[in-house]
């Protein structure tokens, strides 16, 4: 009898079998290729939107530093304002403060007067000036009197110069600062 083989043979099962192993290989190597490139694709968006938080982030950082320059800048700004502040009210409480004093003097001024100098000496203010008449100078001492500041005001020397053609009366005051 004859006998007729249908199956395959063996070695057509294992070409069958090597080629779906092939075909298997090829679709993994195929899915694993297309999985990578989405990873890839995945990763360079990622990478990109990293990179634009990092340059905000950056842009951040520069304008607060700006900010906290500006900060800075008024804080040392308030400092030296609370300085003169404290100053300005060092020379308020001082009655007889040289500022008090000039200030008083400048306002109880004629305008016919020029002053040439101020000595202090303790409690005693010496004045020297020019005026145009004795008048005047007796005007600048009558307002120096009725200045709270100032008492004992006297005239030390009085005397008639010449400048410019112009006969001037020089003159030297002394008076006490009244501490207050």
């Amino acid at each position: 009898m004859i006998r007729i083989n249908l199956l395959p043979s063996k070695e057509e099962k294992k070409k069958v079998k090597l080629r779906k192993e092939c075909v298997v290989l090829l679709l993994s190597l195929a899915l694993l290729i297309v999985a990578f490139f989405g990873m890839q694709w995945k990763m360079g968006g990622d990478k990109e939107e990293v990179l634009t938080q990092i340059a905000n982030a950056k842009k951040d950082i520069a304008y607060y530093r700006s900010l906290s320059a500006e900060v800075n800048k008024a804080k040392e700004s308030q400092k030296t304002l609370q300085e003169k502040l404290k100053v300005i009210e060092t020379l308020r409480k001082e009655k007889s403060s040289p500022a008090k004093v000039l200030d008083e003097i400048s306002v109880d001024k004629p305008e016919k007067i020029q002053l040439e100098s101020l000595k202090k000496e303790g409690s005693r203010l010496g004045i020297e000036g020019i005026a145009l008449d004795d008048e005047t100078v007796a005007n600048f001492m009558t307002n120096l009197r009725k200045s709270k500041m100032f008492k004992n005001v006297d005239l030390v020397v009085s005397e008639q110069i010449e400048m410019s053609k112009l006969k001037l009366k020089k003159f030297i005051l002394s008076c006490e600062i009244i501490l207050m």
